[in-house]
């Protein structure tokens, strides 16, 4: 610290004042940078709360990607549930095809050796018909033969 001359009445003014505007001109280059102190820390602290509000939003967005992953999860498990129940279903609807299929060329193959049966039936009535006619014919003809032998006998005899 500086120390002052005396004067007659106290210390020296001029020396007083030279010291006083040091100390204010000291004062006033101290308050600007406080001031510029103050500024910077103002800054900082308005990037500092950008950040805090980024690590906010960062935070949040993760949540809601965690969100998603997880929907995303339970959808490609429901997409393969659905894909297996249709390959089931798939399966399911063949194999029934198959056996409708398969039951059907059975009822095919009944009807068909039924209509066989029934055609080789009929078949043989027919011709259990034809020979029935054939002998009726020959009845008939042996009947109208002996009939008109009657009515030649009959002209024969004079009455």
């Amino acid at each position: 610290m500086d120390k002052f001359n005396r004067t007659l009445r106290g210390y020296d003014p001029d020396e007083v004042n030279d010291f006083l505007d040091k100390v204010i001109g000291r004062v006033e280059s101290m308050v600007r940078e406080i001031k510029k102190k103050d500024d910077q820390i103002d800054a900082q602290q308005k990037t500092l709360d950008s950040y805090k509000n980024l690590v906010e939003e960062n935070k949040s967005l993760k949540e809601k990607l965690a969100q998603y992953e997880r929907m995303e999860g339970t959808l490609n498990r429901a997409i393969m549930m659905a894909q297996k129940t249709s390959d089931q279903m798939r399966l399911a609807a063949t194999k029934e095809g198959e056996l409708l299929i398969e039951e059907a060329k059975k009822n095919a193959n009944r009807i068909v050796n039924e209509a066989l049966l029934r055609a080789e039936k009929t078949e043989v009535e027919a011709n259990v018909l034809r020979r029935n006619i054939a002998v009726f014919k020959r009845r008939i003809k042996d009947i109208v033969e002996a009939q008109l032998e009657v009515v030649e006998e009959l002209e024969k005899v004079e009455l």
